[in-house]
């Protein structure tokens, strides 16, 4: 792992960054299902959305400042009874793959999501990514399901792996506001 990394909190001023490092998997990838990769302002309001609804934003940067990754959560589904479960994602950039950013990522992420009181984490993994299965795996993720040819990108049918990680009690205690 590379220790000369910093973890924090999203701000809006990362915008620029993390649009330009997700801009990536938009149009060269399947990693993301998007297919017009969103501008800075765009992604400035889905970390202020993400941010206002309670969950975490956070960004892995290097000693002089430069954004590397970015992980965030949110909501898994929109009813209310999916309250307490997140669906999690993760980004590196591309000359920060293989330094640890997304182990840090990842493991900073599901400890801000147990914090905030989640219960279970998903993934939704596009076939095509493997070394993504293979992060989540060693975070404790376990794989539940296949979505077979669940998104079509650069030409081809991509199925969708569903991995899911129990964060804190799980489903072994009521959660706190029940």
């Amino acid at each position: 792992m590379n220790h000369e990394i910093t973890l924090g909190d999203a701000s809006l001023d990362d915008a620029p960054a993390i649009a330009e490092i997700y801009s990536h998997y938009v149009l060269e990838s399947t990693a993301s299902f998007e297919t017009e990769p969103p501008d800075t302002d765009e992604m400035a309001g889905r970390i202020e959305q993400t941010l206002a609804a309670g969950y975490p934003w956070l960004v892995v940067r290097d000693l002089v400042g430069k954004v590397l990754g970015y992980a965030h959560a949110h909501r898994f589904g929109p009813r209310n009874g999916y309250a307490y479960s997140c669906e999690t994602n993760i980004y590196v950039r591309q000359d920060s793959i293989g330094q640890g950013v997304g182990t840090t990522l990842i493991n900073a992420l599901l400890a801000a999501c147990e914090a905030r009181g989640y219960r279970q984490a998903f993934a939704m993994i596009a076939g095509t990514e493997p070394a993504s299965v293979v992060l989540h795996a060693r975070a404790g993720f376990l794989p539940v399901g296949t979505l077979t040819s669940a998104g079509w990108k650069h030409g081809k049918w991509i199925d969708v792996f569903i991995m899911q990680r129990k964060l804190g009690e799980g489903d072994e205690s009521l959660p706190e506001s029940a």
